[in-house]
């Protein structure tokens, strides 16, 4: 998704009730809310729920109560107000937000059935493998794949100099390749 840059006459026209306006609005803010809730919230259809809430709370400050004093900030504004109404869902349904694990996979609607089944394959033929390898060596994997650390806090959680992690990254990587090619699809 390309940003866009907001600016007060986007905000004039989207008052004013400009047709284009108000439909670039809506596609550009449903992709970004999309790809936002995707993360935090189970199915797709509380997603378009949230998102629409979102949407429409935030013409109606927009446009009634002139809340927004910068145009540039529009797009912050509208994230924020969704962090709103994302809370306020979960207080309502008594959910909460997704584990880590879960929400990666969760089903794009632009997906295909056979899309997400091979990526829910694809995540359980990784965790075989790492599985299959070293404790250090899956750690390792882990730390810097999965949970995105920095390379220098895995240095000092593993009591080790980058350039050794460098060494053991490479060792780790070759080993897990090893065990990929070995697992059937």
């Amino acid at each position: 998704m390309e940003l866009y840059s907001f600016d007060d006459e986007y905000v004039r026209r989207l008052c004013d009730g400009d047709r284009a306006t108000e439909e670039h609005f809506f596609r550009y803010f449903g992709e970004a809310l999309f790809s936002k809730l995707r993360r935090r919230v189970r199915s797709v259809d509380e997603i378009d729920d949230i998102a629409q809430e979102t949407m429409l709370r935030a013409l109606r400050s927009v446009c009634s109560e002139k809340t927004l004093r910068d145009g540039r900030k529009l797009g912050s504004f509208v994230n924020s107000i969704c962090n709103n109404v994302l809370f306020e869902w979960f207080r309502k349904t008594g959910k909460s937000e997704m584990p880590l694990d879960e929400h990666l996979y969760l089903a794009d609607a632009r997906d295909s059935a056979e899309r997400r089944l091979i990526k829910l394959q694809d995540k359980h033929r990784v965790l075989r493998a790492l599985d299959a390898l070293e404790t250090r060596d899956a750690a390792i994997l882990r730390a810097l794949f999965i949970e995105e650390r920095d390379k220098d806090e895995v240095c000092r959680a593993f009591g080790i100099d980058r350039d050794y992690l460098r060494v053991l990254l490479f060792r780790a990587k070759e080993k897990f390749r090893a065990v990929w090619n070995l697992q059937p699809r």
